[in-house]
């Protein structure tokens, strides 16, 4: 199974027109991060995990024609802003586009594109099948997909764990029940925001101290602010077998 990260930052992480900051000033490409979202590939199964503003971008990037399925997080837009660009998937694939949520997740889709559920023969709009998910495994095609609920503040977010790779974004305080979810993981995927602490976010030190816990073989974070600095200056300060992703990066799990 292939992971690719689309996009590895929050919008408070990508680069500010007339910033004049050291992340946003960068040459290294891995500094210019987009909104989060990743790109799961196995055997012949295309998933993608949400669909920030940077969607149409990340498609292009990489050369993405075909998305069997895309599950969502949470409702915040920065990982569903580009719900839109879906149209071009519909185009070239000739089929509407499952889109795995809560019911909360649903209803915030909905609320933020209000103009694609509207009654109207116009033809060009996204076409999507919803597919209601709870805290519960399920399926898309071979593939068995099991929820693990966190908190961003007194938000439930979605994550999701795949045989023995786990994707965490936007956590803030997770139930021990669900952290037992993810024991065994090879690969962990985890939000660490910056240094400073905060409401709804894990710092790095918290997340570093997570994946303590879950004992995972190697963990990448995402969801990084500019406050998080440098990747290459980021990268030092991190403990054995934890790495900062970037955009673009594709690994084997």
């Amino acid at each position: 199974m292939q992971i690719t990260f689309l996009g590895t930052g929050t919008s408070a992480g990508i680069p500010i027109i007339g910033c004049k900051c050291e992340v946003c000033k960068s040459p290294d490409p891995r500094d210019n991060r987009l909104r989060c979202s990743a790109l799961i590939q196995d055997e012949d199964l295309n998933i993608v995990i949400d669909l920030g503003p940077d969607f149409r971008q990340q498609l292009l990037r990489e050369n993405i024609y075909k998305v069997d399925a895309v599950l969502i997080t949470h409702p915040h837009r920065d990982h569903i802003g580009g719900l839109d660009e879906i149209r071009a998937l519909n185009f070239t694939m000739q089929q509407p586009i499952d889109i795995y949520c809560d019911g909360f997740s649903e209803l915030g889709i909905r609320e933020l594109h209000p103009y694609v559920f509207a009654k109207t023969d116009y033809p060009y709009l996204p076409k999507l099948n919803f597919v209601r998910i709870e805290n519960k495994p399920f399926t898309i095609g071979h593939l068995e997909i099991i929820p693990v609920e966190v908190f961003h503040a007194t938000m439930p977010v979605k994550g999701f764990r795949i045989k023995d790779f786990a994707y965490i974004t936007d956590c803030k305080t997770i139930s021990e029940t669900e952290k037992a979810k993810l024991i065994g993981v090879r690969t962990l995927v985890l939000n660490a925001l910056r240094d400073e602490e905060h409401y709804s976010h894990f710092t790095f030190a918290q997340a570093i101290e997570f994946v303590g816990k879950i004992k995972p073989e190697r963990t990448y974070f995402i969801h990084m602010s500019h406050q998080a600095g440098l990747h290459q200056e980021r990268q030092k300060l991190l403990p054995e077998g934890m790495f900062l992703a970037h955009d673009g990066l594709k690994i084997e799990v």
